[in-house]
């Protein structure tokens, strides 16, 4: 079964890495959208990591730093696309935090 959804609601990206997103047991979730939205009136950065869980990798960069110019909406075109395994997850850090609102939608296969 296919089931399309947001994988986290809009929220705004903390400055230290934080889980948004854990893959269920026995489901594989394909990243379909992910966006970052500077909402302040300077430049922030973004990361983004996916972290394989069944490797035991700590975290893989996946976005690394990318700047936000103000008012700016960033697609994220590295991010969409993956597919994560069963407890995989989706995190992220801000260089200024609350200053980017992130939202991700996809598909969770079971």
């Amino acid at each position: 079964m296919v089931t399309s959804k947001p994988l986290f609601e809009a929220l705004q990206a903390a400055a230290a890495d934080t889980v948004q997103y854990t893959a269920p047991v026995n489901t594989k979730t394909i990243v379909d959208k992910f966006t970052g939205t500077n909402t302040t009136g300077a430049a922030a950065t973004l990361t983004v990591f996916i972290t394989v869980a069944a490797a035991g990798v700590a975290s893989n960069t996946i976005l690394s730093a990318k700047s936000i110019a103000p008012g700016e909406c960033y697609t994220c075109p590295e991010v969409v696309g993956h597919v994560l395994a069963a407890g995989d997850r989706i995190q992220t850090a801000s260089g200024t935090a609350n200053a980017i609102t992130i939202r991700a939608s996809g598909r969770e296969i079971t």
